[in-house]
């Protein structure tokens, strides 16, 4: 067997759309906790190429796990071991805000560059990092966008205008509006707190009467994308939808976002918790192998 799939069991939906994607066998990660807490991951057998696919949302409880199973594989034969992580969190803290603070972009990067011969990851939360290879100690690094999954995904009936909530999602937003040809939007936004936002529109009459899609790479509390959804109901809007591509709320965010006015709430399956989801299958299929999945 020269390549295949391994992913734990909470990720097994997205993985085995994957697999199937990539013609490859997927193979279990069994997860044993020791009474003191400590993890042991274990597999069946190894591959020459083992591409191990892992969500990493809620991470602090994932990371050890998988830093074994890598382990694990290369005693086990595996000669190119490939990390899928569709989210790849800590990256938002990519300098050191305030004194006494961890450059924790650095220190994940720095960790998951041994383990790893190539990590494959979409729409990194980046704001001041324009290459992740030096980050992850020199290892290839893929970061994908989802920007064209999302536009077509996209109905035109109704005229869509494409909306960012803020000015770091502006090049994201053109992008998908150029594609479908429509207009777009960029608010501003004022952060109070994690869960206080402000988000204002200075050309708000561009939605009036028009159905409004806001698009955003993350949802992590919903307050941005409530604000945002709250600004365009109060312009006129017709209707607003959101896409992400992200989903890191918790249970209720999605109805807080229908009670500020959102018609619908779609994200991809990064995650894999959302049984609506956007597959990333064909994205990440084309990226690890190119020659056939095109």
């Amino acid at each position: 067997m020269s390549t295949a799939l391994y992913a734990f069991g909470d990720d097994h939906a997205p993985a085995e759309r994957l697999a199937a994607r990539l013609g490859l066998p997927l193979h279990a990660i069994s997860l044993h906790r020791h009474p003191d807490g400590e993890s042991l991951p274990r597999i069946d057998e190894a591959a020459a190429t083992a591409i191990l696919y892992r969500a990493l949302d809620r991470p602090d409880g994932k990371f050890m796990p998988l830093l074994l199973a890598a382990d694990a594989l290369r005693r086990a034969g595996a000669t190119r071991v490939v990390l899928v992580a569709p989210y790849m969190p800590y990256l938002r803290q990519d300098t050191v805000f305030h004194p006494g603070e961890p450059l924790s972009r650095d220190v994940i990067g720095a960790v998951l560059g041994q383990a790893f011969d190539r990590v494959v990851t979409v729409e990194p939360h980046l704001h001041r990092t324009a290459d992740l290879a030096p980050v992850f100690a020199g290892t290839e690094v893929t970061v994908l966008s989802a920007a064209d999954l999302i536009a077509r995904r996209l109905s035109l009936a109704a005229g869509p205008v494409v909306v960012g909530p803020d000015a770091e999602s502006e090049p994201w937003v053109r992008h998908i509006a150029d594609e479908i040809a429509m207009p777009h939007l960029v608010g501003s936004k004022v952060r109070r707190g994690d869960r206080e936002v402000a988000v204002t529109f200075a050309s708000a009459a561009l939605v009036q009467g028009r159905r409004a899609v806001i698009v955003d790479d993350i949802c992590s509390s919903g307050a941005t994308l409530a604000a945002a959804t709250q600004a365009l109901r109060a312009a006129g809007a017709a209707s607003v939808e959101i896409i992400v591509v992200h989903d890191l709320a918790r249970a209720g965010a999605a109805a807080m976002l229908h009670r500020a006015g959102a018609a619908s709430f779609l994200a991809t399956d990064s995650i894999g918790r959302r049984a609506n989801a956007i597959s990333l299958a064909p994205l990440l299929a084309a990226a690890l192998f190119p020659e056939i999945h095109r």
